[in-house]
Parts: structure tokens; C-alpha cells; sequence
């Protein structure tokens, strides 16, 4: 890979699986975390440019419903991340 890698603690790098829809959209469908448990992805409310204010990095930002519960799933460059949850 080129370009920065930024490497934080709360960022978790993922894998993802998703398709292309016709007109050229990316539409993540699952997420499998880092101890390989694999969250389904209700919907994808909201897709746009944005930074992680709590990870670092930025890319295209799409909020997702998971297990009912918002979440932000981030791809950045040719990668995708999470935000670790703290607490």
C-alpha cells in the first residue's frame, strides 16, 4: 500500500465483505471483527467524506445499522476500519 497508514490503538482494521451495485456505489454487507465473528449489516443510512475524530484517518464514512445499533464503518484508501469501542 502507498500513501500513510495510521496506526491508533481504537482503529481496527476489518474485513468486509460488499458488493457494487449498478451504478457504481460500494455497499458494505458484513463485517467479520478480528476474532473472526462476522456482524451482518442491517442498512447503510448515510455514506460521505469524513475523518475519525476517535481513530484517526479518514475516508468515506457509511453509518450503519448493526444488530439495530449505529455503527460507523470506515474506508480508507483500499481498506476498511472500525472505531474500537472503549468502556
Amino acid at each position: 500500500m502507498t500513501g500513510r497508514d495510521y496506526s491508533h490503538p481504537g482503529k481496527v482494521y476489518v474485513e468486509v465483505t460488499a458488493t457494487f451495485k449498478e451504478d457504481g456505489r460500494l455497499i458494505p454487507l458484513a463485517i467479520v471483527w478480528e476474532d473472526g465473528r462476522r456482524f451482518c449489516i442491517d442498512r447503510v443510512t448515510d455514506i460521505r467524506p469524513a475523518a475519525s475524530l476517535k481513530a484517526g484517518g479518514c475516508g468515506i464514512r457509511y453509518t450503519c445499522l448493526v444488530r439495530g445499533k449505529p455503527a460507523y464503518l470506515y474506508f480508507e484508501q483500499d481498506r476498511w476500519f472500525v472505531e474500537r469501542r472503549t468502556g
